[in-house]
């Protein structure tokens, strides 16, 4: 019998960043609050830039946005958000979306795999991804188990179960 596979990514639904972002557009050009304060969000080419006229307000901002991201169900942890830059009179604040397991992240997982993972599963880095594969499709539902419980400080999609 063959060995059962999965893949360990980090990935974002580019379309649902993009919903969220014009959810987040909508909301704020018709909340009272953000009236008359030049408060905005859109892409700045890879980049998400969010404006007002006050740090608070680009804050604010920023917390629309996450919570519209939420409700899509894209992780927080996929955002890398920028501190809040005085430019002219704006407040400004730079987010990215982060796409991929870095090297040394996969490493990391690729230890809590053979540490405390069940015996006889192996893990491969493979570019910006992470293959776990195992004789027991039951051992690999346990390694799944397993990093759902850790908190790592990027998001994990499991996919290409087989």
């Amino acid at each position: 019998m063959a060995d059962s596979s999965f893949d360990i990514v980090s990935k974002v639904e580019r379309q649902e960043v993009d919903n969220a972002l014009n959810q987040a557009a909508k909301e704020i050009s018709q909340r009272y609050d953000f009236k008359g304060v030049g408060a905005s969000i859109s892409w700045s080419g890879e980049k998400i830039l969010m404006e007002a006229n006050s740090e608070d307000r680009v804050k604010a901002v920023l917390d629309v946005f996450e919570s519209k991201l939420i409700k899509r169900g894209i992780s927080l942890k996929a955002l890398d958000a920028g501190e809040p830059q005085l430019s002219g009179k704006e407040y400004k604040i730079f987010a990215s979306i982060q796409e991929g397991i870095s090297q040394e992240n996969a490493k990391k997982v690729a230890k809590i795999i053979r540490d405390e993972g069940p015996k006889g599963v192996k893990a491969q880095v493979q570019g910006d991804e992470l293959r776990v594969s195992s004789k027991s499709r039951d051992d690999l539902q346990a390694v799944i188990a397993l990093l759902k419980g850790k908190d790592f400080d990027f998001a994990l999609q499991f996919v290409n179960y087989r």
